[in-house]
């Protein structure tokens, strides 16, 4: 069983978008796996659970205000339930239809995906330029997403998981796959897209890094 794991801080502006994206990924007619769909409700205030109430996806509530917390929190309820394959994304992100398939297909331990901007909302032509220069969106970048994040339950458990910080949890864990041998695949072919927001969940993020460009 494939366990996506979605943590989400006071996002029910974009949590439709992003869960309507992984049930099409989820459904995909050359996917031979079943998928089980988790949103770690981590401190919301705002309508994000009804949102989730509304789709055939679970939810997980806990007041953290962490999001290595939360996903650390997420990767354990669905290895509780089984799952050999966790696949990380974000509240205001959505994948591509194929994203669970092409991640079937890499057969790696890890795979370390890219995004794509594709609302530049309030950024300048100047922001998109410095940022898409200094971008890699091909196969071999070394690009750390938790947008776009998926592992083997077995290579988890060696690494350690998630530490519960409030940022960069995805480069530690990455890390810690490297320090174990993990397998890892740098890869450009699961898709995720996502916008240039700028009122990030957590500081020292991509929209921090997007606001330095500026």
């Amino acid at each position: 069983m494939i366990g996506i794991v979605i943590p989400a801080h006071n996002e029910e502006q974009h949590l439709n978008a992003c869960l309507d994206a992984l049930l099409e990924a989820a459904a995909h007619p050359e996917l031979d796996v079943a998928v089980r769909i988790l949103v770690v409700l981590d401190s919301c205030d705002d309508g994000s659970a009804s949102v989730a109430a509304s789709y055939p996806v679970e939810t997980l509530a806990l007041q953290a205000r962490n999001v290595g917390r939360a996903r650390a929190a997420g990767v354990a309820w669905q290895l509780s339930r089984g799952a050999s394959w966790i696949a990380c994304s974000d509240a205001d992100s959505q994948v591509a239809a194929d994203w669970l398939l092409r991640q079937q297909q890499l057969e790696a331990d890890v795979i370390c995906g890219t995004v794509e901007v594709v609302e530049w909302g309030e950024l300048d032509d100047g922001v998109q330029r410095r940022y898409l220069s200094a971008y890699q969106d091909h196969d071999g970048h070394r690009h750390i997403h938790g947008a776009n994040l998926s592992f083997s339950a077995e290579a988890y458990r060696r690494a350690g998981g998630f530490q519960e910080i409030v940022v960069n949890e995805d480069v530690q864990l990455v890390a810690d796959f490297e320090r174990v041998g993990a397998s890892i695949a740098w890869s450009a072919l699961p898709r995720v897209y996502t916008s240039a927001r700028l009122d990030c969940r957590a500081r020292g993020g991509f929209g921090d890094y997007l606001r330095s460009l500026r």
